[in-house]
């Protein structure tokens, strides 16, 4: 488990190197297709996306925890509101080695709980009333030992960091498009060099259109290996993988709707909150693995019959 949590963590800062990349691309094609080829223009497009998206880091990594929190409705609480939650909380953060994270509570039948923050000293775990009805205490702690699990290997700081690199790709290309088609009918090509012209914007409105998704693919291919990883840290924890083993099932079989949940947020849940009959599920990509591989992991480790403690870098 070792070796996959560092190979993880090389593997992350690998992809938020190639989404700054998408990123500086797509500003460089803007600014020549704007420019008519210009190449100091692209330059110039691209450093200025710098400054865009530190802004919008900054925003996130002090006010991100927040605006998730608000963003999905959850109340903090305290020992007495629930206290077998909080025991729970407390005592996987005593197995994990952290701090205790604060606690929230989402009033929603649907059953489902995430963690947020940008380390282990300004997190949050945030569970469903529906969580804290349909699970039992074995499956309750399954999934809280997941979640922490998430805050020690500092997936929380990896997903807002992610969240706002493509956030920002998605945000200047849509800004680009928008300023292509409604001027496109007062535009006229120029006599010289108008083919060339039109080539480049062709070029930069396919990558504003592929951007986006390339941006996503990175994000998704880190967030599936991470909820891979954090299931096995839960089961290190718990020293019981059949309890968030059942937990993911129960979880995944229930058709209550969670509202408050968009895409913005579905890929923090331990399992994606969207149902696949609703309609702002329409989508090419899933945020999670498939339940099925992740439970069969889990059995599978609980056949091994040891599990051993993995070495914080």
């Amino acid at each position: 488990m070792y070796d996959l949590i560092r190979a993880n963590k090389r593997n992350s800062w690998l992809l938020i190197f190639l989404c700054a990349l998408v990123l500086l691309g797509l500003a460089a094609s803007i600014g020549l297709a704007a420019s008519e080829g210009d190449p100091e223009a692209g330059i110039a497009f691209a450093i200025l996306a710098i400054p865009l998206f530190f802004v919008l880091f900054m925003a996130s990594w002090f006010g991100g925890r927040r605006m998730v929190l608000s963003m999905s409705d959850a109340r903090r609480i305290e020992h007495a509101d629930h206290p077998q939650l909080f025991n729970v909380v407390e005592e996987m953060a005593i197995a994990a080695g952290l701090p205790m994270p604060d606690v929230y509570i989402i009033e929603d039948s649907a059953p489902n709980a995430f963690a947020t923050g940008r380390d282990p000293n300004h997190s949050a775990v945030a569970v469903t009333t529906g969580l804290l009805e349909k699970l039992d205490r074995n499956e309750l702690q399954g999934v809280i030992a997941h979640e922490m699990s998430h805050i020690r290997n500092y997936d929380i700081r990896f997903a807002l960091l992610m969240a706002v690199m493509v956030g920002t790709i998605a945000l200047i290309s849509d800004a680009f498009l928008r300023g292509v088609f409604r001027g496109s009918g007062r535009r006229s090509s120029r006599k010289e060099g108008g083919g060339g012209h039109i080539i480049l914007l062709l070029i930069a409105i396919l990558f504003a259109l592929l951007a986006p998704l390339i941006g996503k693919l990175i994000q998704l291919a880190v967030s599936r290996q991470r909820e891979f990883l954090a299931d096995s840290s839960a089961a290190e924890l718990t020293r019981y993988p059949e309890g968030l083993a059942s937990a993911l099932l129960k979880i995944s079989r229930d058709e209550e709707v969670l509202e408050v949940a968009n895409r913005a947020t579905q890929h923090m849940y331990i399992v994606n909150p969207i149902k696949p009959f609703e309609d702002r599920a329409k989508a090419l990509f899933s945020t999670h693995p498939p339940i099925e591989e992740r439970v069969a992991r889990l059995r599978s480790i609980a056949q091994q019959g040891e599990i051993r403690n993995p070495t914080q870098e």
